[in-house]
């Protein structure tokens, strides 16, 4: 296994990942920014040519760099098959498997930040069966869960982001999370600056994550919304591949 894992400060708070099968040589991208000549350097020099580019859900926050980075690597850029986008791309479903030799990610719907989003369950099956890491972009972060308001009414998106919650808790306690943000991102409340937990002591500590009873997870949800991100509607669009005006 081959993991790097890249965070950014600004202009968004972001944290994003390449990761794969050295002996193979496959790999992949998830969560790309704007800067992918840093991914390309990386997978040219660790000798792990990119496979996937995935982006976990159409960012509210930041431009992706996915779409160019998967034509610049000739790899297949990867969403949800659910995902409004309009360009074409690999849609994955919940369960399907991403092949990187000895690597495999699985595929998790995570809706809830967005109706979108998905999370990948890594396993190494030269380490041992059973899996190592998850991925979990906005849905699960270090010391709470994603706002719900960026891509749906703020209830819906809070419900749906209380049943992801279950499907996450479900997972081994000693599953290491990577997720896609950390302290600084309007994304969420209280963030770590510590970019990975593990499923089982976000369980015991995070706020949001902890709670098990949804009207009290709602509720919590739906209090201290952070600030929107600047221009998020026109970045989402952009990011769906809509052209946005920029009105002067």
């Amino acid at each position: 296994m081959i993991l790097r894992q890249y965070l950014d400060t600004g202009p968004a708070v972001a944290a994003s990942y390449l990761f794969g099968c050295g002996g193979k040589a496959m790999g992949a991208v998830v969560d790309p920014t704007e800067d992918v000549d840093r991914y390309l350097r990386d997978s040219e020099a660790l000798g792990l040519p990119i496979r996937y580019v995935v982006d976990t859900h159409v960012h509210a926050d930041h431009i992706s760099g996915g779409r160019r980075l998967a034509e610049a690597a000739g790899a297949e850029y990867v969403l949800f098959a659910g995902a409004e986008a309009r360009y074409p791309f690999r849609g994955v479903e919940n369960g399907e498997v991403l092949d990187l030799g000895n690597v495999l990610a699985q595929v998790l719907h995570t809706p809830g930040h967005t109706p979108e989003h998905i999370s990948l369950i890594v396993t190494d099956r030269t380490r041992g069966p059973e899996p190592w890491f998850v991925l979990t972009g906005h849905t699960l972060m270090v010391g709470d869960m994603g706002r719900t308001e960026l891509a749906s009414a703020a209830e819906d998106g809070a419900r749906a982001l209380f049943r992801s919650a279950e499907r996450l808790r479900a997972l081994p306690e000693y599953l290491e999370v990577l997720p896609g943000a950390f302290s600084g991102s309007v994304c969420g409340r209280g963030l770590s600056g510590k970019a990975a937990s593990t499923i089982g002591f976000e369980r015991r500590f995070n706020r949001a994550f902890s709670l098990t009873d949804e009207e009290e997870f709602v509720s919590l949800m739906l209090r201290e919304i952070p600030p929107r991100p600047e221009r998020a509607a026109e970045i989402r669009a952009e990011n769906l591949g809509d052209t946005v005006v920029v009105e002067i």
